[in-house]
C-alpha cells in the first residue's frame, strides 16, 4: 500500500444555502491547508487523518499536562523544592510559547513534510530521553527540548485534523475538534497521572509519554501531508527577532510564575524578570516593524479587529483560571489526594467534549457574539456557585459548576479563534497558519499569565482572611479555648502527656484556620470572576444591541438596502 492515499474521485462539495459564509471561509483556506488540485480524501482516509489528529495534539497535550499537574510529586522525584521545580514548568513552557513564531517561515521554506516529519522525530527522541532523567538539572534540559519539539505538534494537530476533511467542514468540524483534543490534554493528565504515577515514580507516565510520541511517528510517515509550494524566506534576521520574542516571552512566563510562589515584592530578580521581558518584545516589535519580509506582520496583529479579538481571548483566559489554578489548588490545600479528583476532572473533558460537539452542530460566524454571551452567562453562574464553597466541600460538590465551565470555554473558544480566520483571510489566505500559530502562541503565554494573577489574587486574599482569624484565635475566646480543649480530649488516647496535647490541639486549631482562610480566599476569586464575566457579558449584549439598531435603522432610510 503507498503511503500517500489514493483519493477515489475528485471533489464537488455542494455549499449548504444556510451557511454562505462559513462555505466562503473554508473555501478560501483551501490553500494552505489543502492546496488547488487535490480532491478531498476518501471517508476511510479522513477518518485515519482525523485519529492522527487526534493522537499527534493529545501526545502534545499529555506532555504539557504531566508538568503542569504534577510538579509537588516531581519535586519529591528529583529531590528539590516544590518552588525549584516550578522551573521545570518554565523551561517548557518559553519554548512551547516562542518557538512556533519561527515556525511560521520553517514551515513555509522546507514544506509541510519535512515540517511534519523533523518535528515528529525530534520529539519522539526527548520522549526517548526523559525516560532516563535522574537530577534536576537534566530534567531542566529535558523540558526545555520538550516544549520544543512539542510546539510543531500543535500546528501538526490543526493541520492533520483540516487536511482529512472537506472544504465546507474545515472550520465547522475541524476546528472545534482540533482544539477540544489540544485544549483537553492538561485535564486528560490529572486523570490518568494518579494511576500511572502509583508507587513507581515517573517511569510510566515518561513511558506513556514515549509511547504516545511513536505512534505519532509511525502516523506522521505513514499519513503524510500533501505537499504546498514552498519558498525560501528565512532570513538571518529572523533568528534576532525570535532571540528576543523568546527573551521577552521567558521574562513573563518566568516573573508570573514564580511570582506567585515567591510573592512578587520579595525578590528583587521577579522584577528585573518583567522588565527584561518587557524590553526584549519592546525591541523585538521594533525590529520587526523595520523589516520588509517580517516573522510577525505587527502592523497586522495591531489593527483594531485583531487588538480587539486578541484582548477579548486574554480576558477569557484570565476567566478560565478559575478552573486551571482555582479547584485543583483549593482541593489540595484541603488535602483532598490527586485519585479523588479523577472522576472530576474526566466529567470536566467530557463537558468539554459536548461543548465542541455543539459547536460543530451550530457554529456559524454570524452567532460567534451570541456563543460567547452564552459562555460568559454559563461561567458566571458557575463561578458563582462555586463562591460558595467551604472547607467541608469536595470534588463531588464542584462537578456541576467545574462542568458547566468547561463546557462554556468549548463554547467561546472554537468561535472566536474562527473570527480570527475569517479576519486572517481577508488579509490573505497565507495568513491563515500564521494566525492558528500565533493562537496557540498567545493562549499559552495568557494561560500562564491568567493563573498567575489568579494565584497572586488568592494569596493576597488568604492573608487577609488569615489576619483577620487569627485575632480572633486569643485565649480569651470562648470558641477558641472549646475547640482546643475538644482537641485535646479527642487525643487523650493517642498522647499522655497534656501540655503535649494542648500543644498539638492548638496547631490543628491554627491548621484549621489557615484552610479557613484559604477557602475564603478562593471563594473571593471565584466571585470575582463571576464578576468580571457578567461585566463582560453585559458590554457584549450592549454592542449587540447597538448593532441590531443600527441595522434597524439602516432598514428604516428610504431606499437603503436590508
Amino acid at each position: 500500500m503507498s503511503n500517500q492515499p489514493a483519493p477515489d474521485q475528485p471533489a464537488s462539495a455542494q455549499p449548504s444555502s444556510d451557511q454562505p459564509d462559513a462555505q466562503a471561509v473554508a473555501a478560501s483556506a483551501q490553500p494552505a491547508a489543502q492546496p488547488a488540485g487535490h480532491p478531498p480524501l476518501p471517508f476511510r482516509w479522513a477518518v485515519a487523518y482525523m485519529l492522527a489528529a487526534a493522537v499527534i495534539a493529545l501526545s502534545q497535550g499529555l506532555q504539557q499536562g504531566f508538568v503542569v499537574t504534577n510538579l509537588g510529586p516531581l519535586a519529591g522525584d528529583l529531590g528539590v523544592t516544590t518552588a525549584t521545580s516550578a522551573w521545570l514548568y518554565i523551561a517548557y513552557t518559553i519554548p512551547r510559547a516562542a518557538l512556533p513564531v519561527l515556525l511560521i517561515k520553517v514551515r513555509t521554506q522546507y514544506g509541510l513534510r519535512r515540517f511534519a516529519e523533523l518535528g515528529i522525530v525530534v520529539y519522539v527522541i526527548v520522549a526517548f530521553a526523559s525516560v532516563w532523567i535522574t537530577d534536576f538539572r537534566s530534567a531542566l534540559v529535558v523540558q526545555v527540548l520538550s516544549g520544543a519539539a512539542a510546539a510543531p505538534l500543535s500546528t501538526l494537530g490543526f493541520l492533520y485534523m483540516l487536511e482529512a476533511l472537506a472544504p465546507e467542514w474545515k472550520m465547522r468540524l475541524g476546528l472545534p475538534m482540533a482544539l477540544t483534543v489540544l485544549l483537553g490534554g492538561t485535564t486528560i493528565a490529572r486523570v490518568v497521572s494518579p494511576v500511572l504515577i502509583g508507587d513507581g515514580g515517573f517511569f510510566w507516565v515518561h513511558l506513556t509519554g514515549l509511547g504516545l510520541a511513536m505512534v505519532s511517528l509511525m502516523l506522521v510517515f505513514f499519513l503524510p501531508l500533501r505537499p504546498i509550494p514552498r519558498m525560501k524566506v528565512i532570513e538571518r534576521m529572523d533568528f534576532l527577532s525570535f532571540g528576543l520574542i523568546t527573551i521577552g516571552f521567558g521574562g513573563l512566563i518566568a516573573a508570573f510564575v514564580m511570582g506567585p510562589i515567591y510573592y512578587w515584592t520579595d525578590m528583587a530578580w521577579i522584577g528585573w524578570m518583567l522588565i527584561l521581558g518587557f524590553t526584549a518584545l519592546v525591541l523585538g516589535v521594533i525590529t520587526e516593524l523595520n523589516r520588509k519580509a517580517p516573522l510577525l506582520d505587527i502592523r497586522w496583529l495591531a489593527s483594531p479587529a485583531i487588538l480587539h479579538l486578541t484582548a477579548t481571548l486574554f480576558l477569557f483566559r484570565l476567566i478560565l483560571s478559575e478552573q486551571a489554578a482555582g479547584a485543583p489548588k483549593m482541593f489540595a490545600v484541603l488535602g483532598v489526594a490527586p485519585d479523588q479528583m479523577t472522576t472530576l476532572f474526566a466529567i470536566i473533558f467530557l463537558a468539554s467534549l459536548m461543548g465542541g460537539l455543539a459547536c460543530v452542530a451550530w457554529m456559524r460566524p454570524t452567532r460567534v457574539p451570541w456563543f460567547h454571551l452564552i459562555a460568559l452567562l454559563i461561567i458566571a453562574f458557575a463561578s458563582w456557585l462555586d463562591s460558595q464553597s467551604s472547607t467541608l466541600t469536595r470534588p463531588m460538590q464542584m462537578i456541576v459548576s467545574q462542568a458547566l465551565v468547561s463546557f462554556a470555554s468549548m463554547l467561546f473558544i472554537p468561535p472566536a479563534m474562527l473570527s480570527g480566520l475569517l479576519i486572517a483571510l481577508a488579509k490573505g489566505p497565507q495568513y491563515l497558519l500564521s494566525f492558528v500559530i500565533i493562537f496557540i502562541s498567545s493562549q499559552t503565554l495568557g494561560g500562564v499569565l491568567g493563573s498567575g494573577l489568579f494565584s497572586t489574587f488568592t494569596t493576597h486574599r488568604q492573608a487577609f482572611h488569615m489576619q483577620s482569624l487569627t485575632e480572633q484565635l486569643t485565649a480569651s475566646d470562648p470558641q477558641t479555648m472549646q475547640a482546643i480543649a475538644g482537641g485535646a480530649a479527642s487525643l487523650s488516647g493517642q498522647i499522655s502527656d497534656a501540655g503535649a496535647r494542648v500543644a498539638q490541639a492548638t496547631s490543628q486549631v491554627v491548621q484549621s484556620a489557615s484552610a479557613e482562610a484559604w477557602v475564603r480566599a478562593y471563594d473571593d476569586a471565584y466571585l470575582l470572576t463571576a464578576f468580571v464575566a457578567l461585566i463582560a457579558a453585559a458590554m457584549l449584549l450592549l454592542h449587540l444591541l447597538r448593532d441590531l439598531m443600527a441595522r434597524r435603522a439602516q432598514t428604516d432610510i428610504p431606499g437603503a438596502k436590508p
